[in-house]
């Protein structure tokens, strides 16, 4: 079992940490990141060596992305069998919660279950404005991007499973945005999640965190805001149609059609190109896909919105109510089917097994990070 801690010019409670983590549990072997802090932080990562960590080194700032992966890449050719906790570097993470969740990854291990394990926090007692809201924040927006809800999503202390260290390093981002995106393949790629609570702790008002909580969510969710203004404009290009023809016509049915096949032909070529930014691939398979989904979408507007107008709701609330709960179903599908991305991770692997193609993950033009300079001071 190893505990990864991705650092960028960490405080001094660093060696402390790694000190407690080996004092707390034995068997954990601990990692650090280096990521490009530069030589005024040397001493800092020389006394956590000290304390029994193994250091890697980037030797520029990369992120806590690339961080992460550069340390997940490292203990998958040490011992491609462990499991890993991922912890923060800010002192957040006691040693006793990094623990908990190391023992919750031995439970599913011997239970042959496979999940991502999330320390979730309670934000109760003293917590800081900026956390509060920006944790607030995050939750409506992944729960807004994905329809799941979870306690935390924006815990820096997961457990790993050994069988998912190939599907984390092949998720894309190198900064904060990454540990958000692997939030958002955990429905996609049928990812379990297995929440762990833990305690809330902020050190001198969390002054040492780099994470900005609304600007990093909202830059990683930003295909969410540009999706829902895509259908905005859609929405309003299809309302107006069907005013314009039922008023004309006097027929539901046939004007619900018609305006649907004029915004969704105007909504797949935004989406296309803005929200999803597909630059190449089969787009005659995304149309056949799209207008798949856009068959079964009509379907279901035209059922509802005859639902709600036979049983005495108006015209254009029924629109607003049909339209809102497609919302979310029409996001998912148009971004795990339709307009699919190349690295957007892997199916789900099989049940926890043996090792796994090292190889095949560090060998020149597969993903994952970039080379690292050596490891320095190991226990």
């Amino acid at each position: 079992m190893f505990v990864l801690i991705p650092a960028f010019e960490p405080g001094p409670r660093l060696p402390d940490m790694v000190a407690a983590l080996r004092r707390a549990d034995p068997d954990l072997e601990i990692v650090v990141v280096d990521d490009g802090s530069g030589p005024v932080f040397a001493p800092v990562f020389d006394a956590s060596g000290d304390a029994g960590a193994r250091v890697v080194t980037h030797s520029a700032n990369r992120g806590k992305g690339a961080a992460l992966k550069t340390g997940l890449a490292h203990i998958l050719t040490r011992d491609p069998d462990a499991d890993v906790v991922t912890a923060d570097a800010d002192g957040q993470h006691t040693p006793s919660d990094v623990v908990r969740i190391a023992h919750a990854l031995r439970t599913d291990a011997a239970a042959a279950r496979s999940a991502l394990v999330l320390g979730v926090r309670a934000f109760d007692g003293t917590v800081p404005l900026r956390s509060r809201l920006g944790n607030t924040v995050a939750r409506g927006l992944f729960r807004l991007a994905t329809g799941r809800r979870l306690s935390d999503t924006q815990t820096g202390l997961r457990g790993i499973p050994s069988d998912r260290i190939p599907w984390a390093l092949r998720i894309p981002g190198e900064g904060f945005e990454y540990e958000q995106r692997m939030l958002l393949r955990l429905a996609p790629d049928l990812v379990a999640t297995h929440e762990v609570p833990i305690d809330t702790v902020y050190l001198d008002r969390n002054a040492s965190s780099h994470f900005r909580p609304v600007r990093d969510s909202l830059r990683v969710l930003l295909p969410v805001l540009l999706f829902a203004a895509s259908s905005l404009a859609a929405f309003a290009v299809d309302t107006v149609a069907l005013l314009v023809l039922q008023a004309l016509t006097g027929w539901l049915v046939p004007s619900i059609i018609a305006a649907r096949v004029l915004s969704a032909t105007a909504n797949f070529v935004v989406n296309r190109r803005v929200v999803f930014r597909v630059r190449g691939g089969p787009m005659r398979g995304q149309a056949v896909r799209y207008g798949v989904l856009a068959l079964a979408l009509l379907a279901s507007n035209i059922a509802w919105m005859s639902f709600l107008t036979d049983n005495g709701l108006a015209l254009l609330p029924a629109k607003v109510v049909t339209e809102g709960v497609l919302f979310v179903l029409s996001y998912g599908v148009q971004r795990s089917l339709v307009f699919p991305r190349a690295d957007a991770g892997s199916p789900a692997p099989p049940p926890r097994s043996g090792g796994v193609d090292t190889l095949s993950l560090l060998r020149p033009g597969s993903p994952g990070p970039s080379p690292v300079t050596p490891t320095r001071s190991s226990s």
